[in-house]
């Protein structure tokens, strides 16, 4: 029979939501281990190419009813492929009501009341502002033509060493050369620094009662193989006094609806009001012409543009739309942003009528990919997303190493739809102003597209829609607190990485100060960093 292991801390996923309150709990003097369900990879590990076998260790694609969710899966979690783009979110989020008519968000947490904390992350990843002489060039671009039709365009702030940054283009897949502030370079070995623990490979399967006297939680999980996740190599189960949950949005609900049994019942809104962000990817076929007479640019002697390849993902941003008197569901950016190669018969072939995915005009299309400019709008979506009943095993149900099928239901309600509508129509003015291209939609696949998963145990005050209380503690199962983005009430119309974190750091200084209510002795104060 396999012993039971006891720590102070349990800490599922290591993420932006887990890598800091263990942290933060580990360099106050409590016994931590961090569960990981994917790989661990350093730096000199990432490749540069899109092989199968390489991003795809590190990389779920989901595909869901509805949604298709791309998320990490290694030590470091999403803040390792991530496209290091940090953006405080806009004061009116934090005010949204959304069709319940009344406030969404804790009332204890608004952009001034998280500013702190976003000072915080933003000085310890750190966060860069990208000066115009480093923008690439698909960024100075968006940049012309938002500018040439009346409206402004920023830098995006980004979390990377831009002195280190070679404009690889390969953010997908990690860093390697150490440029990108994942939680590999901060957070994580800083924990491990006080004496955290991680395993990665270990895939957290349930949560039940502890039987070990003075602990609350047993964790129970899986060990996976490292070829092949479908495959388990053994399993365990460590008992906690306290056990932060961040397992992702993708995840963590998942996790929850399987312990119910084990747990009792569990908030109504576990696994509910889920959110892709708000995120619609729509593209421009630019007219090479055009980008050099209309916007006056020239990348090299007789070439405009022809560059869709070239440098850091995400660049540059305008902010207009986000004018917190419009009604609410009419808000979004509008951010330059890189897909790779893998996805480039998703655009419509602009041409009416089929064929949409493949065919004579498809292969048109694609012949100028290097011609196109892609736009992520982030709008203000309804928490549309319900999941359903778990999978034996597992987050979702694995049918490769890199793919699965999730238990998302997820269909668009009229507010999100005019959200897309409005924001397609400023897409389209700004890159269709006096021919400069022509815009174009993704319906290569019907499903919504997103790597930013929320809102699936969220937090709030009403208990009826949300999971959380304003602590970040699941309700009706004291010493169980979730950090990661699932927490975060509703989308940002930015991307939510900062917030998640912004969040994070909130809920680790609301933790220690309560750590000696479960049992668990620490002292605060004692983070440091150099």
């Amino acid at each position: 029979m396999m012993a039971v292991e006891t720590r102070d801390v349990v800490v599922i996923g290591t993420g932006f939501g887990g890598s800091i309150p263990g942290y933060y709990l580990a360099a106050g003097g409590a016994s931590v281990v961090m569960l990981e369900r994917g790989p661990r990879l350093g730096t000199e590990e990432f490749t540069h190419d899109l092989q199968i076998g390489t991003y795809t260790r590190i990389v779920d694609l989901i595909r869901n009813d509805g949604v298709e969710v791309a998320a990490g899966n290694c030590v470091g979690g999403s803040s390792v492929v991530y496209f290091a783009a940090s953006l405080r979110a806009p004061s009116f989020v934090f005010e949204r009501s959304g069709t319940l008519g009344r406030r969404i968000w804790p009332a204890t947490i608004s952009r001034r009341t998280l500013d702190h904390w976003y000072e915080r992350v933003e000085r310890i990843l750190p966060v860069s502002e990208q000066p115009w002489e480093q923008i690439p060039y698909a960024g100075g671009v968006w940049a012309a033509a938002c500018s040439r039709a009346g409206h402004t365009c920023n830098p995006v702030p980004v979390a990377v060493d831009l002195g280190r940054c070679t404009n690889c283009n390969f953010m997908l897949n990690g860093c390697r050369f150490g440029a990108k502030r994942s939680m590999l370079l901060n957070y994580i070995p800083a924990a491990e620094a006080c004496g955290a623990e991680i395993r990665p490979l270990h895939e957290v399967e349930s949560i039940g009662p502890a039987s070990t006297p003075g602990y609350r939680y047993a964790v129970n999980y899986l060990q996976l193989d490292p070829d092949d996740y479908r495959v388990s190599t053994g399993g365990g189960t460590i008992e906690a006094k306290l056990v932060i949950l961040a397992a992702g949005a993708m995840g963590t609900p998942v996790i929850l609806q399987r312990s119910a049994p084990l747990l009792g019942p569990m908030p109504a809104a576990v696994g509910r009001h889920f959110s892709p962000n708000g995120d619609r990817v729509s593209m421009a076929l630019l007219d090479e012409t055009k980008v050099h007479d209309l916007l006056g640019l020239e990348r090299a002697p007789g070439v405009a543009y022809d560059a869709y390849f070239v440098g850091r993902p995400i660049t540059t941003i305008t902010y207009d739309y986000l004018d917190a008197t419009l009604p609410e569901f009419e808000r979004f950016s509008l951010e330059q942003i890189y897909f790779p190669p893998i996805v480039n018969i998703v655009p419509e072939d602009g041409i009416d009528g089929p064929p949409v995915w493949f065919g004579v005009d498809k292969r048109t299309l694609t012949s100028r990919w290097r011609s196109w400019l892609s736009v992520l709008h982030m709008t203000e979506d309804n928490n549309e997303g319900v999941f359903g009943p778990p999978p034996p095993t597992g987050n979702f149900v694995r049918i490769s190493v890199a793919a699965g099928v999730g238990q998302i239901t997820y269909q668009v309600s009229p507010e999100t739809q005019r959200g897309f509508d409005l924001s397609d129509a400023a897409t389209r003015a700004i890159v269709e102003q006096d021919g400069l291209g022509r815009h174009l939609l993704w319906l290569g696949d019907r499903n919504t597209l997103s790597a930013h998963p929320l809102s699936s145990c969220r937090m709030g005050d009403d208990p009826a829609t949300s999971a959380l209380d304003d602590r970040n503690e699941l309700r009706g199962h004291p010493g169980i607190f979730v950090t990661d983005a699932s927490a975060v009430p509703t989308s940002l119309c930015v991307n939510p990485s900062l917030t998640v974190a912004a969040l994070a750091e909130r809920a680790s200084a609301l933790l220690l100060r309560r750590a000696g209510d479960y049992g668990v002795t620490v002292a605060p104060g004692s983070a440091r960093w150099w």
